[in-house]
């Protein structure tokens, strides 16, 4: 028996192996694009320690996250822009919901001055108004990424004190992140109203090993 093939019939194998290479290098780049998202997300989870030192407990804390071009635009267009830093110590209950022993929060306000072209940096544990001369931290910046580098580095934080912990319990550190869109001007913050664009969030927790009675 005889088999001829036609002109026609090996194209048509061509485009097949043609369509399957595609589809082959198609599933590679989404792999790639699957993997190289996973890293970054990987490297954008919040890294905290938490230490004891002198009967404090402290925490340092350290996160990148994009910040939204709408909010960036508020800020060059002179609009403070507020964050606010919590920590909750929670005490480990198997019985019941997990017991808040101390919360803290850090308020930061930043913002763009047009004239000198800088950036400043308040820092408090209150409400801060727009007359920032009270009992905060000030620092300025030449650049937006200097200010935001501060923003987002937390440095040996007093969380509680340590005689807030009971010996061979297990307790829990609940930290979080936000944008405070309450400290906007009101027209703004209705313009905020379940836009997705203007949500910061960045939460981890960890735990805070017992100390074995002596």
């Amino acid at each position: 028996m005889m088999v001829f093939t036609t002109p026609f019939s090996k194209n048509l194998q061509l485009s097949r192996w043609a369509w399957l290479l595609v589809a082959a290098m198609l599933c590679l780049s989404q792999g790639q694009a699957r993997a190289a998202e996973a890293a970054s997300n990987a490297s954008r989870v919040p890294a905290i320690t938490v230490e004891r030192v002198e009967g404090n407990l402290l925490l340092s804390a350290h996160f990148q996250f994009d910040l939204p071009a709408v909010v960036e635009d508020a800020l060059y267009k002179g609009i403070p822009i507020y964050f606010v830093a919590q920590a909750d110590l929670l005490r480990d209950r198997w019985y019941w919901a997990n017991k808040t022993i101390a919360s803290k929060q850090r308020r930061m306000r930043l913002a763009y001055h047009p004239l000198t072209q800088r950036w400043r940096l308040n820092m408090g544990s209150g409400d801060m108004p727009d007359d920032t001369q009270g009992l905060t931290l000030s620092q300025s910046f030449e650049s937006l990424g200097e200010a935001m580098a501060s923003v987002t580095r937390i440095s040996r934080w007093k969380i509680a004190d340590e005689q807030d912990l009971k010996p061979e319990r297990t307790h829990i550190v609940e930290f979080s992140f936000q944008l405070d869109t309450s400290q906007l001007p009101r027209p703004l913050q209705i313009g905020t109203l379940g836009q997705s664009d203007w949500l910061i969030d960045v939460s981890v927790s960890q735990v805070v090993e017992a100390e074995r009675s002596k």
